[in-house]
């Protein structure tokens, strides 16, 4: 671990997971499974709670369907337990797109690339 890994796992919480999750982790986690992304899924011992490590930034966007409905106990068995679960309809998890240049913008947007000129507007300037 580099000394700049080290300051950014003791002074933030958004890149993967702090010194006190590490250490509680350690001592109560259980790992129950990995997803495709690389998160690791935790319980611990008596199932009363569950919880996540992501490999990376911590964006709640990160966690496949699959794996959000086990954390929020929308059911009990695990994805890998859950054989043919899936539904055709279904797609794959997306990142959050806020604040990016790919986020969404509706037509008429000022954040779109080239924003169309608006005729129906006069902007106010003072007098």
């Amino acid at each position: 671990m580099t000394f700049k890994d080290y300051l950014l796992r003791s002074l933030t919480w958004w890149n993967s997971q702090t010194w006190g999750t590490a250490l509680h982790t350690r001592r109560f986690g259980q790992k129950v499974g990995e997803d495709a992304l690389g998160n690791i899924y935790y319980r611990n011992a008596d199932d009363s709670s569950r919880w996540v490590i992501y490999n990376g930034e911590a964006e709640a966007t990160r966690v496949p369907s699959e794996w959000f409905g086990w954390l929020h106990r929308t059911w009990d068995d695990l994805p890998s337990e859950r054989v043919g679960q899936r539904k055709f309809w279904e797609k794959p998890s997306l990142p959050n797109l806020t604040g990016t240049p790919y986020a969404y913008a509706p037509s008429g947007s000022i954040n779109r690339p080239n924003p169309p000129e608006r005729q129906d507007y006069e902007a106010w300037t003072p007098d």
